[in-house]
């Protein structure tokens, strides 16, 4: 039986299309997967489209299973939820979770899924990419029962980070941004919201997520002396300059960074899929909903990644519908 696909590009900086493809059949040890569900991370996907990927960056900002090359063409993506057609017994007809981009059909090695539990619902299992990049990030950051945290920039990573803080005990956690409708997305998972004019000072630990250098910049001044700034913001082409005068030595502060391309050093016994298993069971709380704030067909990508890409569309995660 012969497939066929149909999968989103960027045909140039700023421009995206959709592009109908054949598909191979599944050779041994490969599966052939529907997608049902994709997810835009905005922050990432947004610097993609508009080409602002550096030079020095191409090789290791790399997909898992894009296709292309930066600044375009290119196809690219990595939150994508299907359900396997054909393959071994013991996955067919399961819902995966893959790093594949926004396409209706693929075909990849069996070994490249990562079957989503039976306690996730489908739909959000989407947000498992993510809250990997969360987990990666708290293992780096090592936080501690009682710790004073804040974490500035309420994007898609940065609520991620704070949905998982929110569950340890004994923690203050207060999600800092200048956008105050994310005070409702600071509620419905269970902290304190506060502009970065008003956010509480004297933390232990800062994890900054607002690709910003006033951002980073506010991160280094909530600090207690001999604090840690973890930044996982990523900030393509663009140069940050920061004040690392002052009392920056004198407090002793940290400032290190954090990228779930490499499994932290702190956890150096898990390989990559222990991670991204236990990426895949933590959306099993339903106040993760919060981080999916829109959802559009497949169809409309071509419109939908511009004005997603503009701030027309505010969104954390946007969630992509395929037909059945």
């Amino acid at each position: 039986m012969s497939h066929s696909a149909r999968a989103f590009w960027l045909r140039s900086p700023g421009h995206g299309e959709i592009r109908d493809l054949p598909l191979s059949e599944p050779g041994d040890g490969e599966i052939l997967v529907r997608t049902l569900w994709s997810g835009i991370s905005r922050g990432t996907e947004t610097l993609v489209f508009h080409g602002q990927v550096p030079r020095s960056q191409w090789d290791v900002m790399r997909a898992p299973f894009q296709d292309g090359d930066f600044p375009g063409p290119v196809k690219y993506g990595y939150l994508n939820v299907g359900v396997v057609e054909e393959g071994p017994a013991h996955l067919t007809g399961r819902p995966v979770f893959c790093l594949y981009p926004h396409q209706t059909r693929y075909v990849v090695p069996a070994a490249a899924v990562t079957v989503v539990p039976d306690f996730v619902p489908a739909e959000r299992a989407i947000l498992a990419g993510t809250v990997e990049t969360a987990v990666n990030a708290l293992w780096d950051a090592a936080p501690l029962v009682g710790d004073r945290i804040a974490v500035v920039g309420g994007g898609m990573v940065g609520c991620s980070v704070a949905a998982l803080l929110a569950r340890f005990p004994g923690v203050r956690v207060q999600l800092v941004d200048t956008d105050p409708a994310r005070e409702r997305t600071a509620a419905a998972l269970g902290m304190e919201f506060a502009a970065p004019g008003d956010a509480h000072g004297g933390c232990d630990l800062v994890v900054h997520a607002s690709a910003t250098e006033q951002g980073l910049a506010r991160s280094l001044e909530l600090l207690r002396a001999e604090g840690t700034v973890v930044d996982l913001s990523w900030y393509g082409d663009r140069r940050i300059t920061l004040p690392l005068g002052e009392g920056f030595h004198s407090r002793r502060l940290t400032l290190r960074s954090s990228q779930v391309g490499t499994v932290s050093p702190a956890r150096a016994d898990r390989t990559y899929a222990d991670r991204l298993a236990l990426a895949l069971e933590l959306p099993a709380d339903p106040a993760l909903d919060a981080l999916i704030t829109g959802e559009s067909r497949f169809e409309e990508l071509p419109e939908v990644m511009p004005g997603l890409a503009a701030g027309d569309i505010p969104a954390l995660c946007h969630r992509i519908r395929y037909a059945n």
